[in-house]
């Protein structure tokens, strides 16, 4: 789908102060089922690494006022984030793009966006035990997470999680039910390097 720069620029608008320019920005792409921990794990890694945090979730609430979560919208939606990314990594600045991204097909844009702009492309699945992730839906139903944009239930985790498909390039791989910490800091290496 063609990105309309009405939708971009609404997009850029929403967002926070952006991070200052860089020699070589980085594009990490933070993937997985709804309820393991991605928007979590990206706002964590934002903290330490200066970078315009893209939440899919968020960024379709504010293009989709009453989202429908269908075909079409979200051919927008990421028409949008993508074409969103890759301007903000012209500018200098990092990226992370916080999505499902549960197919090969949904990630070989942002593999592009990486070539094309020069960007460190970082790729991260985030995961967690069924078990973990269905407490965890279960409190996102319950409204105890206000920083919580997705609405994802149970039976959303399980519609999908057949979808998903192996990442094919090399990537990290985050278990959000145990300490996070030391997959921070190898991605921080990474980003730095």
């Amino acid at each position: 789908m063609e990105n309309s720069p009405v939708d971009v620029l609404k997009l850029l608008e929403g967002l926070p102060p952006l991070p200052e320019p860089v020699a070589r920005p980085v594009l990490v792409l933070v993937s997985g089922l709804p309820g393991t921990g991605k928007s979590s794990f990206a706002r964590a890694l934002a903290q330490r690494l200066p970078a315009a945090v893209l939440e899919s979730d968020a960024l379709r609430q504010q293009l989709f006022p009453q989202p429908t979560h269908g075909p079409e919208e979200s051919a927008r939606l990421f028409a949008a984030c993508h074409a969103l990314a890759e301007r903000l990594l012209r500018q200098g600045r990092s990226v992370i793009l916080d999505a499902t991204s549960l197919m090969e097909r949904h990630r070989e844009p942002l593999y592009h966006i990486g070539d094309r702009t020069g960007a460190k492309l970082i790729l991260v699945r985030v995961e967690a035990p069924p078990e973990v992730v269905r407490q965890r839906l279960a409190r996102r139903r319950e409204g105890d997470r206000p920083e919580d944009n997705s609405q994802a239930g149970w039976e959303v985790y399980e519609r999908m999680r057949p979808q998903a498909e192996p990442i094919r390039r090399r990537h990290f791989v985050v278990d959000t039910s145990r300490d996070i910490a030391p997959a921070l800091a190898k991605i921080l290496r990474e980003a730095r390097r």
